[in-house]
């Protein structure tokens, strides 16, 4: 399995031009469609742009092959499908909005929905 590299291969992509607050979430339990999800902030639209891509970039040059980016143009929210591995760089506004840690962490627990 090539989670691991991958996963390091982000990691590093999003460190060296400091990225902010990032979570890494193993999400192979919750979803078949990525085994990790990867989740940090950008200071500005800039920022989160030139995050998602040097994540792009350095994949291929670690000789993986993207899926896709998305979310460049208007640089709010952009997103990397590395297949088994998704990074999701946002800005503090975006990510406060849509809390994808408490959607996609399993650690704590979740109350049930009463049926009825």
């Amino acid at each position: 399995m090539k989670t691991q590299p991958l996963t390091d291969v982000a990691r590093s992509a999003l460190e060296d031009l400091k990225a902010i607050d990032l979570k890494i979430l193993d999400v192979r339990g919750l979803t078949t469609i990525t085994d990790v999800m990867m989740i940090c902030t950008g200071t500005s639209n800039r920022h989160v742009v030139s995050l998602a891509r040097n994540v792009f970039d350095m994949a291929k040059e670690a000789g993986y092959q993207p899926l896709g980016i998305e979310g460049l143009d208007e640089g709010e929210w952009a997103l990397v499908d590395l297949g088994d591995v998704v990074v999701h760089v946002m800005q503090t506004q975006t990510r406060a909005f849509y809390q994808l840690e408490k959607l996609w962490d399993m650690s704590e627990p979740r109350s049930k929905v009463a049926n009825g």
